[in-house]
């Protein structure tokens, strides 16, 4: 099928809403059309003419959230329903859940009501249903199984020789990839080293899991091996607790988790906090795919990252003394893989936009390769990437921990603490292209772009891979 972003975009960029029946609306009006479920013309809608309506409906809508203007945002969520649908076509399904992230963060603005509300649901996803929803999305994408082999190639490269290795793994909550990397180790021409694996992970259960896991299979290739359980979130983590000796070649391993040690204090107070940015409805939809075309291009620079109206101002200390940490532990290699993309703005219209594209393409992927009627495809909408919507859009303060942020902006932060660039091979790019032909969808891409990798649908990057090492290595 056509690409989500096809359906809003000629090849020139503009915007293909005038060659559609919704030219008779003003794109990005301030009073809502006038939408009824017996309209006829909305039950002739066709996929790519509703999902034009959508988009322009939820930036209207994100407009008068992000403005305390409740009633006119009630109206167009009211309307939005019409249309949007968690079982239906791709748009139709993001819709949904942009729309409830929108309705909660509406909520916010009656801090009694919602909390009234919200502590009659479950906060947290139970650890089963999390879990699941992350095999799914392992099984059903290809992103972290492209994660997982490009960062065992480049620690086995990094590990070439070594007698002691340790790996730490910031989140460990699937023991695929290390299953992979013991079995990688095992085939080297100077045999298996000793590996010692340590595991950062708030849940004991999933720790206890990856250990036997772990220790059977290296049991069956007859490799030294221990594992290290540290119960801890992230940003409570001590370093002495992972244990790291004189003599151990270190690694250390993050998986879409290093995002959330930027979460900090910033606007939690008022939800309603002034906006930085122009409103949503002072643009055109063409003018915001062409400043998401610009933001997302093949190889943008540091400078324009870093001036970027999407960047924040500073990094959180927290961030800047956790690296820290890790640095004077002296790993060998760090690589670390991450969205692809701006969450991190500190005004709602500015995330809401990023937003809306980047899970755009992610749930157009899901939507080219995975029937709709898929129980697990569900799951990873709704639990996994549902949740990381709302999380973005809803909340607040040191509630939003998923504040992803492009590579460039990465790459001067771990410039600032210490380390230096560790380009990835060719070999791996290679691994990891193997890996797409054998998923059998042409939509998925790898490109390398200064020693870094980006993972792809289409061409717009959604994931990036990069591996660092302490500049007193060089």
């Amino acid at each position: 099928m056509a690409p989500l972003m096809a359906n809003v975009v000629q090849d020139e960029g503009s915007s293909s809403v005038t060659s559609s029946p919704l030219k008779t609306f003003s794109l990005m009006s301030l009073s809502p059309p006038s939408l009824s479920p017996y309209s006829p013309w909305l039950r002739e809608l066709k996929s790519d003419e509703r999902g034009l309506c959508l988009i322009h409906l939820l930036l209207n809508c994100a407009n008068h959230v992000a403005a305390g203007s409740l009633d006119r945002a009630n109206a167009f969520l009211e309307q939005i329903a019409l249309l949007a649908a968690p079982d239906g076509d791709a748009m139709q399904r993001i819709a949904s859940h942009f729309t409830e992230a929108l309705a909660r963060r509406a909520l916010r603005l009656w801090p009694g009501l919602y909390h009234a509300l919200d502590s009659t649901r479950a906060v947290v996803l139970p650890l089963a249903e999390a879990a699941a929803a992350r095999r799914h999305f392992l099984d059903l994408c290809p992103f972290l199984r492209l994660s997982y082999i490009v960062s065992n190639q480049a620690i086995m490269e990094a590990m070439e020789g070594e007698r002691v290795v340790h790996v730490v793994d910031l989140n460990a909550s699937d023991p695929t990839q290390w299953i992979s990397l013991l079995q990688g180790l095992r085939a080297r021409p100077e045999g298996p080293p000793h590996l010692k694996i340590t595991g950062v992970h708030e849940h004991k259960e999933l720790l206890n899991h990856m250990a036997a896991r772990l220790s059977d299979e290296a049991e069956r290739l007859d490799i030294p091996f221990q594992f290290n359980a540290v119960v801890s979130r992230l940003d409570n983590l001590d370093v002495e607790s992972l244990r790291v000796k004189t003599g151990e070649a270190l690694a250390i391993s993050t998986v879409l988790q290093l995002h959330s040690l930027l979460a900090s204090n910033d606007g939690a107070g008022d939800p309603r906090q002034a906006q930085r940015t122009a409103p949503v409805s002072q643009l055109t939809l063409g003018d915001y795919l062409e400043k998401d075309h610009a933001a997302n291009g093949y190889s943008p620079s540091t400078e324009s990252a870093l001036s970027s109206p999407f960047a924040p101002a500073s990094s959180p200390a927290r961030m800047e003394s956790f690296l820290a940490s890790l640095w004077g532990l002296s790993p060998k290699i760090m690589v670390v893989t991450e969205q692809e993309s701006n969450h991190n703005a500190p005004a709602l219209n500015e995330r809401f936009v990023e937003a809306l594209f980047y899970y755009a393409a992610l749930f157009d992927c899901l939507d080219s390769t995975v029937p709709r009627q898929s129980v697990e495809r569900l799951r990873v909408e709704k639990m996994l990437l549902g949740e990381e919507i709302k999380n973005i859009i809803a909340c607040e303060g040191w509630e939003r921990k998923e504040r992803h942020e492009k590579l460039e902006r990465w790459a001067q932060r771990m410039d600032m603490a210490g380390f230096g660039p560790l380009p990835l091979s060719y070999y791996g790019l290679l691994q990891a292209r193997r890996l797409l032909q054998s998923f059998g969808c042409e939509g998925y891409k790898v490109k390398e772009e200064n020693g870094c990798f980006l993972l792809c649908w289409q061409d717009r990057p959604l994931f990036s891979i990069a591996a660092w090492r302490c500049k007193r290595y060089d």
